[in-house]
Parts: structure tokens; sequence; C-alpha cells
């Protein structure tokens, strides 16, 4: 989205996710360059997923969201989707760790 990112994440084992976001929201707002003014607003909407059938809920709101803004025609067109990785295994711009990147499986 133009204005806000979604995000499912797996808590990291070392830090709390509030400190990974910190980190996300940091680096990238620095690699950016963003000086003059706020990128980022200072709280975030978490959800915890508990169940693999709400995941699966969460992801296909997330790859559909595009489509309902009217900013593709289909999700697998938004180029910052991790839909055509799902779909066909692609590596595109979102890094994913799935069972094609082997990070999972």
């Amino acid at each position: 989205m133009p204005e806000h990112v979604h995000l499912l994440l797996t808590e990291p084992e070392d830090w709390p996710l509030s400190m990974a976001l910190q980190v996300l929201k940091q680096e990238s707002a620095r690699n950016l360059k963003v000086v003059e003014k706020q990128f980022w607003q200072r709280r975030y909407y978490d959800f915890n997923v508990g169940t693999e059938e709400k995941r699966v809920e969460k992801l296909k709101y997330m790859h559909r969201n595009p489509v309902r803004r009217g900013l593709v025609a289909v999700p697998e067109s938004w180029p910052w989707s991790s839909y055509r990785h799902y779909l066909t295994g692609e590596r595109g711009v979102v890094e994913i760790a799935s069972f094609w990147t082997g990070s999972l499986g």
C-alpha cells in the first residue's frame, strides 16, 4: 500500500517483536535517508495468529488488499507482495522464509 505495510512475522527468538520492529523502522528510515520528518507511525497494530487457519486468513487478506484498494487488477501484479512466491516459488523483492527458499520445511 502506498501509505502502510502489512507484515506477517514470527517473533524472533532472541528479541521481543517490539525491538525487532524498532530496528526495522530505524534501518529502513536510515536507508531511505528520512531525516526531517517522521516516516513511521509510533505505534503498530499487532494481532497474534494462533492457528494455521488464521495465518492463511491473514495472508489472503494481505495479498488481496492491493486489489480491494484498486491499485492492481490481480494480486500477482502488486510488486511488494509475496503472492507470486507462494504461488510459484518465485523470489521477489519481498524476502520471505519458505520451503522454496530453504528457510522452512
